[in-house]
């Protein structure tokens, strides 16, 4: 099986590998997810703006995680990260319907355009990164983690970038663990901060 395919914990129990582990679920795409809507939501409205984004993050990030767990439960994946293709491709499509069910209930009820944008664009990068992943294991991890401080960047101004470094951060992990090769992270880098500012930046004005 090739690196990229390799799931679960490294051959090595190396402390690079414990640390990797520790990042990779500690900043999982549900921690981002998270961050997003309660730091956009406090920028766009205050704590009215907090609530429309948890409740946009239920649909993107906590309906998906009980589907997840669900899954481990049933012995259908080994853990939340899903990691083989097949199972990551359902996965992912359970991930995009909520996500679309949470986007259009945050329009029809009348929330703050930014915060209709922030999820939308969490769900267009889903869809993006589906369309890659039956031919390659692109990162969801990465891209995610980099599509989410592209649009902080974009709401609370161009000093969280330093935040790439985290991003950074996370795409080593990835690569120590052996779930993912070097170039499927910088992929879903590139796609997640592309997508999602593109995405976040039409639908905000």
């Amino acid at each position: 099986m090739p690196p990229a395919e390799v799931q679960g914990h490294p051959v090595t129990t190396s402390g690079a590998a414990r640390t990797a582990r520790l990042v990779t679920d500690g900043l999982d795409p549900k921690t981002w997810i998270i961050a997003d809507s309660v730091l956009v939501g406090w920028h766009t409205d205050r704590l009215a703006g907090i609530g429309w984004g948890l409740l946009g993050c239920l649909f993107a990030a906590g309906i998906p995680l009980a589907f997840i767990k669900y899954g481990i439960r049933r012995g259908r994946w080994a853990d939340r990260h899903v990691g083989p293709r097949p199972q990551r491709i359902l996965v992912m499509s359970f991930a995009g319907a909520s996500v679309a069910t949470g986007t259009l209930l945050l329009w029809a009820l009348g929330a703050p355009r930014t915060m209709t944008a922030l999820i939308a664009a969490m769900l267009v990068t889903l869809a993006a990164l589906l369309a890659v992943t039956p031919a390659w294991k692109i990162s969801v991890h990465a891209g995610v983690s980099a599509g989410s401080v592209a649009m902080l960047a974009m709401v609370h101004g161009p000093w969280v970038l330093l935040a790439c470094a985290v991003v950074a951060v996370v795409g080593w992990s990835r690569v120590v663990l052996r779930d993912h090769t070097p170039a499927q992270v910088l992929a879903g880098t590139a796609m997640g901060a592309a997508v999602a500012a593109a995405t976040f930046a039409s639908l905000a004005r």
